[in-house]
């Protein structure tokens, strides 16, 4: 760490005091994803992780949504967790032809939690470091307008945005439909810049074969090149 990230560490964590909160259990690590998604800027960031705490607090209380509270989103079994890419991040796969928007939003939002949740505890064993990534891959393959939830995405991309800064290390984006295109287009206009640099629409061969090596050969299951199976985010296991 360079000293002017020492320094914009410091002032945020006495921004952080000054906003009536503690960033005393928190490592530099965690600290430092904020200042990230803040231009470095200590005040914004500092901001930031106090409605990050808080909103935290309100939607986990426990720490981690529990399998119970999220039951019947998870029966549609459109979310996979593959284990970790080359770069050792862990890869979730969206099936969205088995998506439908939720009429408990509640759930929805809880289910979006616990995914993400899940996705990043299962790249460390019981221990948090705080500046883990993750891989998600978008399978818009046989998808039909019932399953165009423009909703959900875009409480999914502010969820990442606003509570899980620095957690995107890359969202592909396969199978695309061109009716699919003006939507795409119109979510486009709540991800920010940094979000949008982060996405990857898989479209030609070549793009399809980098997106095969970037990922990994060993976690991409059959269908998407590679030589693993599916596996339900219900049944991977992990230490919160």
């Amino acid at each position: 760490m360079d000293r002017n990230q020492e320094i914009a560490l410091t002032q945020m964590r006495k921004s952080v005091e000054k906003l009536g909160s503690s960033t005393q259990s928190y490592g530099e690590k965690t600290l430092m994803r904020f200042l990230i998604a803040r231009s470095m800027n200590p005040e914004k960031a500092a901001k930031m992780f106090c409605q990050w705490k808080k909103w935290r607090a309100e939607m986990v209380p426990l720490g981690y949504i529990t399998d119970s509270e999220v039951a019947d989103e998870s029966a549609a079994e459109k979310v996979y967790l593959q284990g970790l890419s080359k770069n050792g991040y862990p890869v979730a796969i969206i099936k969205l032809n088995k998506h439908f928007a939720s009429k408990d939003q509640v759930q929805f939002k809880k289910f979006v939690v616990h995914a993400l949740d899940k996705t990043i505890a299962s790249s460390f064993n019981g221990r948090e470091i705080g500046n883990e990534k993750l891989i998600a891959i978008l399978d818009l393959q046989n998808i039909t307008y019932s399953n165009v939830d423009t909703r959900g995405l875009i409480t999914g991309f502010q969820f990442l945005q606003a509570y899980y800064p620095e957690r995107l290390a890359t969202c592909y984006i396969l199978h695309m439909p061109q009716f699919f295109v003006t939507v795409w287009r119109f979510i486009c206009r709540f991800l920010d810049k940094a979000t949008q640099r982060k996405m990857r629409i898989v479209v030609s061969e070549e793009q399809k074969q980098g997106f095969i090596r970037e990922v990994g050969e060993d976690v991409l299951p059959e269908e998407y090149g590679g030589r693993a199976k599916l596996v339900l985010l219900q049944d991977v296991v992990v230490n919160y």
